[in-house]
């Protein structure tokens, strides 16, 4: 697998970002939030302005490829005490594969070179994932719930591992 970033100045791959994003989560959240708030959800943060404005604030997108095609991508950026990763998604037939090691791998020395030691992110309450997470040796730090306006929100336990 490899990880090749996404520059901010490169609207071709921002656009492509954008249509995997939308397709990926798409097929991902909408069983478990509904259509309605995943399509408000990928409106404010996977257009190809919501990515191009993160890029400008700190964001790092990359995508994972590997056999000569996009596996998936993954986001991030560094916080306080933390590399907080906002975005991890694979294409369905690229999951349980056993790339979330080697991601996560990948994120640990990006968080060293950022000078972090810890990782965090969000995981919403009813998203099977956070059992992967566990696995990969993440605890639940707390719980949040997120007004995200037009009335929906992010119900999420927040997760973090040291290393």
């Amino acid at each position: 697998m490899i990880f090749e970033i996404l520059h901010k100045s490169d609207t071709e791959g921002i656009n492509e970002m954008s249509r995997m994003a939308t397709e990926i989560v798409r097929d991902y959240y909408d069983p478990i939030i509904g259509k309605a708030q995943n399509d408000y959800m990928l409106k404010l943060f996977q257009t190809p302005e919501a990515i191009s404005e993160q890029l400008e604030h700190g964001y790092r997108y990359y995508f994972a490829r590997g056999n000569g095609k996009n596996l998936g991508f993954l986001a991030f950026y560094p916080r306080e005490n933390a590399l907080y990763l906002s975005k991890l998604y694979l294409y369905k037939e690229e999951r349980g594969k056993g790339y979330a090691r080697e991601i996560m791998e990948f994120l640990k020395t990006q968080a060293r070179e950022l000078g972090f030691n810890r990782i965090e992110l969000n995981v919403n309450r009813n998203n099977d994932t956070r059992f992967i997470y566990e696995k990969l040796g993440f605890t639940v730090a707390w719980e949040e719930k997120n007004d995200i306006g037009n009335g929906f929100y992010m119900d999420d336990y927040v997760y973090a591992i040291e290393f």
